[in-house]
């Protein structure tokens, strides 16, 4: 069946609390309903990390190459804007009537957002477009019919909805650790001429990086550029540091550390350590758990630890939900909880991976506000990796991974 002749778009504004898989399953049984209904009829395609995980699930455990039938590349061997251009182009060649588009711009460097944009406007004006964005920045010029969910039912977006992007913080000090650290370095990591090549190709070239104790550091780069590979040699798990002038908290790499000396002298959080949580952890387990860096707490927790576990509940507004499961929490409130699940130790460096992606506005500036709180009252040094321009983040310094045709060069930038 041909679309309309006049092209219609909707633009859908949902934040953390949306149950976005019915959402999307809505939208695509129910076609014909408002306000779709010039789409009754029609074949629809999805854009969505739920798709891309699909596919990876496809490829890992049928081979079932989908999207890469036809490259030398994987579907697990490419970033996460290569899977999406990727995922666009198999949907683009199917020819759909419309397509859903889940938070199409998230993972991506400012020049990969600003191409894609760029390449919806081309398809909007032979494909009717849906758009479901948690972030106000994300809106396209396109896109004039804006709705938010309502009760279950899709309401036009008001003016005021648009503009609010409001947050609150509260007054509690950030809560001690309970056994202080007592490192007298004055470095804590430093990279020296450090160079990672995988098959003959170069990904960081010469890296020049000195981290020290109570700096807040932002890591940027372009999809790509190797913010992966050079967080992996700070977490200590990537093996291409043996050899290197590559020293991680007084001692150079090789020299007879363990992963779990470096572990306990690191707090690290990326969204996808949630999905190890599958059990029925309470929030206040969860924090504590931070304290034996396990997943899960499988002992009675002393007094000390749950005194310690209410007062960062109090800091983060959520002490209601001390006794809740993890996993009915929405999802701003499990990023604040695994943040200071990280922090809860007061490690000496804090390493956030994407800790933003998918966030709504909202959630974003409170787990933003957050992030500034610890850097202001503890000690602890910030690493704060992030695609996106997070407002009203205040770090003193930027580690940007420019690209060259010989691997990713570190500049560091002063904001």
């Amino acid at each position: 069946m041909s679309i309309p002749s006049k092209i219609e778009h909707w633009g859908i504004v949902i934040d953390n609390t949306t149950p976005k898989v019915g959402l999307v399953d809505h939208i695509l049984k129910t076609k014909g309903t408002t306000p779709f209904e010039s789409l009754k009829g029609l074949k629809g395609a999805l854009f969505s990390p739920m798709e891309i995980v699909r596919l990876l699930e496809e490829e890992e455990r049928h081979d079932n190459r989908i999207v890469t039938l036809n490259t030398k590349q994987s579907l697990k061997s490419m970033s996460s804007g290569e899977r999406k251009k990727a995922l666009l182009s198999h949907i683009l060649k199917n020819n759909p009537d419309f397509i859903i588009l889940d938070n199409p711009f998230d993972n991506l460097d400012s020049q990969s957002q600003e191409q894609l944009a760029g390449r919806l406007k081309i398809i909007s004006k032979k494909t009717p477009l849906i758009l479901l964005i948690t972030r106000k920045a994300d809106r396209q010029v396109f896109i004039t019919n804006y709705y938010t969910l309502k009760q279950g039912t899709l309401q036009p977006l008001d003016n005021a909805t648009k503009n609010n992007l409001g947050h609150t913080t509260n007054d509690y000090a950030l809560p001690p650790p309970l056994k202080p650290t007592n490192y007298k370095e004055a470095v804590l990591i430093e990279f020296k001429n450090v160079t990672v090549s995988y098959d003959n190709r170069t990904i960081l070239n010469n890296i020049n990086w000195t981290i020290r104790p109570r700096e807040f550091w932002q890591l940027k780069g372009k999809n790509g550029s190797g913010k992966s590979t050079l967080l992996s040699m700070i977490t200590g798990e990537n093996n291409k540091g043996y050899g290197q002038l590559l020293w991680l908290f007084g001692q150079q790499k090789g020299s007879g550390e363990t992963i779990w000396d470096i572990k306990e002298k690191l707090g690290y959080f990326t969204p996808s350590m949630i999905d190890s949580f599958s059990g029925h952890h309470t929030v206040e387990h969860m924090l504590i758990s931070g304290l034996y860096d396990t997943i899960g707490l499988y002992i009675y927790p002393p007094e000390t630890e749950i005194q310690l576990a209410k007062e960062w509940l109090q800091v983060l507004d959520l002490l209601d939900f001390k006794t809740s499961y993890f996993h009915d929490l929405s999802m701003g409130q499990q990023r604040l909880i695994m943040t200071a699940r990280a922090m809860i130790k007061h490690p000496l460096v804090l390493l956030l991976d994407e800790a933003t992606s998918g966030l709504d506005d909202k959630s974003s500036a409170l787990l933003v506000a957050l992030v500034n709180k610890i850097a202001a009252e503890s000690k602890t040094t910030i690493i704060f990796v992030s695609h996106r321009h997070e407002r009203g983040l205040q770090p003193q310094f930027i580690f940007d991974l420019q690209m060259t045709d010989n691997g990713s060069v570190g500049k560091k930038i002063i904001p």
